[in-house]
């Protein structure tokens, strides 16, 4: 989640420059300055993320040596137990240079990536997931902090849109790399992917590194500011968010193994599923962030979308009863209205957690979000695997109906938000904006 107040006029500083023709629209760099600063930080460390997402559990299988059950559950501990540092990271980056911490944490996970070349037992594998898992996580609710800082009150959700546009494609680079080695299938190449990512990691310090210091905030004297988690208003529209994004396990997890299991279309309909949810992301996640300005307009485009991405779990669904060329068009179809709904919801989700934390808490927030967040991926492939595939039609209309109610409960949950916010900081103690 995510705050987004008043996009439009204190981000024209940061809005692209005039491009000819298509490259505007194609273009998901910002012009020089902070934000392209970030943006190339975030390019080099998802280029990374794409080299080890695609080439990792070949790495850990064939040439590590371990199984499939045990890189599975490997790194299901090492998820659960990173949660844990959401939090305490996020409140660090309230009280230290978020630019320096997430410089640190990077120069952190080049190191902990590196392990996975000493990796050589399930026990030693184990312990390096769960050190990266940790960083990660931390990292997470520490770049949402950075993101705070570097565009402003007026240009946070504009920035996290870019940013994930960015990513999506550093992603899909990197995976485009890593298919060099899949081709080659031997150890050498697979070490040379864990090395990749380590060099990303260290471009990325390094750039974030040229940034300005962001200081921590001067604190007015105040007794006791309100803490997130106990900050019960701000847990409900998270853990509504949170339930929410179990959507992304449906993409990534759940709908290939339909098309497969239950459909007549073919396996390589996986792949052009996700391509056109990747290139839609790329080309549109800037642009449809702009109804979610602050908390207000946010709550309502998360309420569109759910309905939005009920109506997509609905087409899906119904990809198992018709003919091959049908189920095509329909798996397809409903990914470009999935996707409206995906990117609906990560900038509302972002509008709101920034919107509704308190002032001088951002990190910690973030921290929080991170964590409901982490927890719904956590349990979301067990509980939808079982709800889909076990159940098929009966559990694609459970989701529809869990994602549809969840987005309608998200504008009165932020209305009694707002209604009980603690009463805004002095002007002396509010975050300054570095929007230029």
């Amino acid at each position: 989640m995510g705050a987004r107040a008043g996009i439009r006029g204190g981000w024209r500083s940061l809005s692209p420059l005039p491009l000819p023709g298509r490259l505007r629209t194609l273009s998901s760099l910002p012009p020089p300055g902070r934000l392209r600063t970030l943006s190339l930080a975030t390019l080099a460390n998802t280029v990374g993320t794409g080299l080890w997402v695609t080439g990792a559990a070949l790495y850990l299988t064939r040439s590590v040596g371990l199984t499939p059950t045990e890189v599975g559950l490997g790194l299901t501990v090492a998820g659960l137990v990173g949660l844990t540092a959401s939090v305490p990271l996020g409140g660090l980056a309230d009280r230290r240079d978020p630019r320096a911490l997430r410089a640190v944490l990077q120069l952190a996970q080049a190191a902990v990536a590196a392990a996975y070349l000493l990796v050589g037992s399930f026990p030693v594998f184990v312990l390096v997931a769960t050190m990266d898992a940790l960083l990660v996580s931390g990292n997470l609710a520490v770049r949402a902090a950075l993101v705070a800082a570097v565009a402003g009150p007026q240009g946070r959700v504009h920035a996290f849109a870019t940013l994930r546009a960015v990513a999506n494609l550093g992603v899909t680079l990197g995976a485009g790399l890593a298919a060099f080695a899949l081709v080659a299938d031997a150890g050498w190449a697979y070490r040379l992917l864990v090395l990749g990512n380590v060099a990303t990691y260290l471009v990325s310090a390094v750039l974030i590194m040229r940034l300005p210091s962001y200081p921590p905030v001067r604190r007015a004297v105040r007794p006791r500011p309100p803490r997130a988690l106990r900050d019960w208003r701000f847990l409900a529209v998270a853990g509504a968010s949170a339930a929410l994004s179990v959507h992304g396990v449906v993409l990534s997890l759940v709908l290939p193994l339909w098309v497969v299991s239950h459909t007549d279309a073919p396996p390589v309909t996986v792949a052009a599923v996700l391509l056109v949810n990747t290139v839609l992301t790329v080309l549109l996640a800037v642009r449809l962030s702009g109804s979610a300005r602050d908390a207000v307009p946010a709550a309502a485009t998360m309420r569109r979308a759910g309905l939005v991405l009920a109506a997509g779990m609905l087409l899906w669904a119904t990809t198992a009863v018709v003919p091959t060329v049908a189920a095509i068009g329909l798996l397809l179809g409903a990914t470009v209205i999935y996707t409206v709904g995906d990117l609906w919801h990560s900038a509302a989700g972002a509008a709101l957690a920034y919107d509704l934390a308190a002032p001088d808490a951002i990190g910690a927030y973030q921290g929080v979000d991170t964590l409901l967040a982490g927890l719904a991926r956590a349990a979301g492939p067990a509980v939808l695997t079982w709800l889909i595939l076990d159940r098929g039609p009966i559990g694609w209309l459970v989701v529809a109906g869990l994602l549809a109610v969840t987005g309608l409960a998200v504008p009165p949950l932020t209305r009694r938000a707002l209604a009980n916010r603690a009463e805004p900081l002095p002007p002396s103690a509010q975050p300054i904006s570095s929007s230029t």
